[in-house]
């Protein structure tokens, strides 16, 4: 059966249809949620929460994009607005102080592992950390960032920027960037 009918009986609120969607995603769609939660319960929830809306608000898909990517963005928005709702006090930093680096040629030793890169990127403030994934992991590009996080594309471009060059430094301090 193709997507496309599976979607259209899910629009006709055919349960079987809607399990096989459900059974086609979840994991791919826990592995996006994981990303943001790092917890396999909040994760849980989330995709149980996302995949609910998705078969609610299934008459808003239109086809332009695949039913995953459409998903997709629903489990990354649910995913960020369940940690601005456990987010705990934090102070927000003075980005005045902070170093802009111009400089996008930089490179990586050939022994770090994606995870050893992945594992840095959470060592990022939050607002930079959100940016950094979206573009480097789920490749999403700086119209939609700015339309999932609700920035002006210039604040997407700046926080990524900045993102890249802490993300930069990290690994500098643990001797990874190589130098030309």
């Amino acid at each position: 059966m193709f997507q496309i009918d599976l979607v259209e009986r899910c629009k006709a609120n055919d349960r079987k249809a809607q399990l096989k969607l459900y059974r086609q995603y979840c994991d791919g769609m826990f592995g996006v949620a994981m990303g943001f939660l790092k917890n396999s319960g909040d994760a849980e929830d989330v995709v149980q929460d996302s995949f609910v809306k998705a078969f609610q608000k299934i008459e808003q898909y239109r086809g332009e994009v695949t039913f995953g990517a459409w998903l997709k963005r629903i489990v990354i928005n649910r995913s960020l607005d369940f940690l601005k709702t456990k987010k705990e006090r934090h102070v927000e930093l003075n980005e005045g102080y902070m170093k802009v680096v111009e400089d996008e040629d930089w490179s990586v030793a050939d022994e770090v592992m994606v995870a050893e890169v992945k594992s840095k990127m959470e060592e990022l403030p939050e607002k930079y950390r959100h940016v950094v994934r979206l573009f480097l992991v789920e490749g999403y590009d700086h119209s939609e960032i700015s339309q999932i996080m609700d920035i002006t594309e210039s604040a997407c471009r700046t926080r990524l920027l900045r993102g890249k060059g802490f993300l930069k430094e990290l690994l500098k301090n643990k001797n990874y960037v190589t130098r030309s």
